[in-house]
């Protein structure tokens, strides 16, 4: 295990985003933000150490996503590559390679990979009746198929997924299934796949999971391990029938592709060789020397992949090392719901880069501060504000621009030498000392939350320290005492632009270059002699702004505007009743009346007591809107009513009638009024 051995050398991969949409802050939260953070700890640590990424492009929703856009997959997946790709690089994620899937390299790895276990017999090979369009002439994927989810009842959906329940299905669960391609109800035929043995493998899998990682792996990924092997394990296929994949390399196989979970992992090896190709390294090293570390950072999701499925092809194939840890992290919601791309409920990495331009390590913060590490969490914004404002602004940001403005103010920007040093400074030199030790054991445990508060444990201790001697006070009478609180506060500062720079790298070049120092390492933090005596220090600048109430209050609103146009877009229109003959209908009295008089009923939230001008007379109807209208808004107000309806007792009066109003999705009501200014009596028919 990790803490028995020491590694050469660390290959370390995060899960390939799919490229049929952009980046949202539930990727960075549960992959990528971690992710980076511990290979720039690696980095500075001197560890040899390769970070691998891509976008994952093959597969059925991309092929669905071109098909409505009337484009093709590859047009879709070159989109979406290049944005995705440009927002990791401008938020700083620092890949030593960002490749793709639709490359030729990847092809080839993969469909090598495919071979050498055939050719070694792993594979099951199995015809199985599948869903087919005979409209037309395809095989349909999971996604391809549609229907009524027979748990919630949901008329949409997918073979794979309910999306409205979220339960998982496959296409011979829904009710009633057709095909996303013809709208036609497809039919069975059979169709001859490959599937990796994952039955024959299980007792290889429970000695190596069970029993050999139940120690060292999260338990939120050893508890989902443990459940899915305890169940069962069973075939599971390799290759579909698709026209846009990794070809399968069989003469009798050329109308097929391999699925994209099988081939998706590959993805980091055929990276890996691009990678090495281009600076001059051996991939083999990365993949199949044992002094090597693999570690995959991944979702919750993706857990069975990275830790069942793709082990048990590397260990057959025969010549891979294997994943030495799998810190998975759970799922990051937003505003109290899930994140969904298809309901656009969602912050996107690219909108707010350009929102928020210059703040990409706020982001940073607030994604790991908050990470989701041992179960789901909440991104808010209030909350995104709330950090900024009261930890990076008043408490890291704090330390810095005070201590730079009194050594500005009294010291003409120079760091002043230190002279005698009393127990408190003592203390303080010494506490610094523990902090790259501290921080450290965090990140080296995947406790990227402990890491980054350790972090800010050192501002908060910069912060005391600065306080409690109050340099500013006793300037005119102990010039030296001021030299020497100065000097360690300098000293702290320095300490956080080179512990931080994994966690907020934008700030620690910032801070590096008003601190005018650079190079330093892990191994130089916790030190007091960071910064030299003399050394001349560059003006001072604000390391983070305030975030004001608008600035949020603009992103808010975005989400309302996104949920309601959500609702106006997923609108369940009831179904219409049962016919009535028009003799049932003629027999209702609809007439244009006017509202003579309103006022509320008493005691009730709803109900308005209306006096109501027919034509014919005048009568009391109680109506259920004052949610929407009040009282003195209707007085004058033309309606359409029933007249002839049975009088009936609310809350203790007689109702003559009923005004005539619609509903929407919302549970909103608007009352049916004439367009045009027709007499009180007037018939509608």
């Amino acid at each position: 295990m990790a803490d028995k051995k020491k590694f050469k050398r660390y290959t370390i991969t995060s899960a390939l985003p799919y490229a049929n949409g952009p980046l949202h802050i539930g990727h960075l939260a549960g992959v990528y933000v971690p992710a980076d953070i511990f290979v720039r700890y690696l980095r500075s640590k001197g560890e040899d150490v390769v970070f691998i990424g891509g976008s994952d492009e093959h597969g059925v929703p991309i092929t669905i996503k071109a098909r409505q856009q009337g484009v093709s997959p590859q047009q879709i997946v070159d989109k979406y590559h290049k944005m995705i790709k440009e927002s990791f690089e401008k938020f700083g994620i620092s890949f030593d390679i960002y490749s793709r899937t639709s490359n030729k390299i990847h092809h080839e790895t993969a469909s090598d990979f495919f071979k050498t276990l055939y050719e070694k017999g792993e594979f099951i090979e199995k015809t199985s009746l599948q869903y087919y369009d005979e409209a037309t002439n395809h095989f349909l994927a999971d996604r391809y198929i549609t229907g009524t989810c027979p748990h919630c009842h949901f008329d949409k959906a997918y073979g794979d997924q309910c999306e409205n329940c979220g339960t998982s299905l496959s296409p011979d669960d829904l009710i009633n299934p057709v095909s996303v391609l013809s709208g036609n109800i497809p039919i069975k035929k059979e169709t001859k796949h490959w599937y990796l043995p994952l039955d024959k493998y299980e007792p290889w899998l429970r000695e190596w999971i069970i029993k050999g990682h139940k120690d060292d792996w999260k338990p939120n990924v050893y508890g989902q391990c443990k459940s899915w092997i305890d169940q069962g394990l069973q075939p599971r296929a390799v290759t579909r029938d698709l026209d846009w994949g990794v070809k399968v390399p069989l003469p009798k196989a050329q109308d097929k592709v391999l699925y994209v979970w099988f081939d998706a992992p590959i993805g980091y090896i055929s990276a890996t060789r691009e990678w090495a190709k281009k600076a001059g390294k051996d991939w083999k090293l990365y993949w199949k020397d044992e002094e090597t570390r693999l570690i995959h950072f991944i979702g919750k999701d993706n857990i069975v992949f990275h830790c069942i499925i793709f082990p048990a092809m590397l260990k057959h194939e025969g010549s891979y090392i294997l994943p030495d840890n799998v810190p998975a992290f759970e799922f990051m919601n937003l505003e109290s719901d899930k994140i969904s791309t298809s309901r656009n409920w969602a912050v996107w990495l690219h909108e707010y880069l350009e929102d928020f331009p210059g703040k990409q390590d706020v982001l940073r913060y607030v994604l790991c501060a908050n990470g989701p590490e041992t179960k789901d969490n909440d991104f808010t914004w209030k909350d995104f504000q709330s950090r900024n404002n009261s930890e990076l602004l008043a408490i890291f940001g704090n330390l810095v621009n005070r201590t730079l403005v009194l050594t500005h103010k009294y010291f003409d920007g120079k760091v002043p030498a230190v002279e005698d040093l009393n127990d408190y400074d003592k203390s303080v030199l010494a506490e610094i000392k523990e902090y790259p030790m501290k921080i450290g054991v965090s990140l080296g445990n995947f406790r990227f939350r402990e890491a980054l508060n350790e972090l800010m444990n050192l501002a908060r201790l910069g912060n005391k320290y600065l306080t409690d001697s109050e340099p500013w006070k006793v300037f005119k009478t102990d010039e030296a005492r001021v030299r020497t609180v100065l000097n360690i506060s300098l000293q702290i500062c320095a300490n956080l632009a080179v512990l931080g720079e994994p966690f907020l790298p934008f700030t620690s070049a910032k801070l590096s270059t008003l601190l005018n120092i650079s190079g330093f390492k892990w191994k130089d933090g916790g030190s007091a002699g960071l910064l030299k005596d003399g050394q001349q220090l560059n003006k001072p600048e604000l390391l983070f702004e305030k975030i004001e109430d608008d600035k949020v209050e603009t992103q808010v609103q975005k989400l309302l505007e996104t949920k309601k146009n959500n609702l106006l877009t997923n609108i369940q229109v009831k179904p219409a009743k049962e016919n009535v003959i028009y003799d049932d209908f003629s027999k209702l009295d609809l007439r244009v009346a006017t509202v003579l008089e309103a006022e509320r009923v008493p005691k009730t939230d709803k109900l308005l007591k209306l006096k109501i001008d027919t034509g014919f007379d005048q009568r009391i109807v109680i109506s259920g809107i004052a949610g929407k209208y009040k009282p003195e808004d209707l007085v004058g107000k033309k309606v359409c009513m029933i007249v002839n309806l049975a009088p009936r007792s609310i809350r203790g009066t007689e109702s003559k009638g009923m005004i005539l109003s619609a509903e929407n999705a919302n549970g909103e009501l608007c009352l049916i009024i004439p367009s045009e200014n027709f007499h009180n009596g007037s018939e509608i028919k």
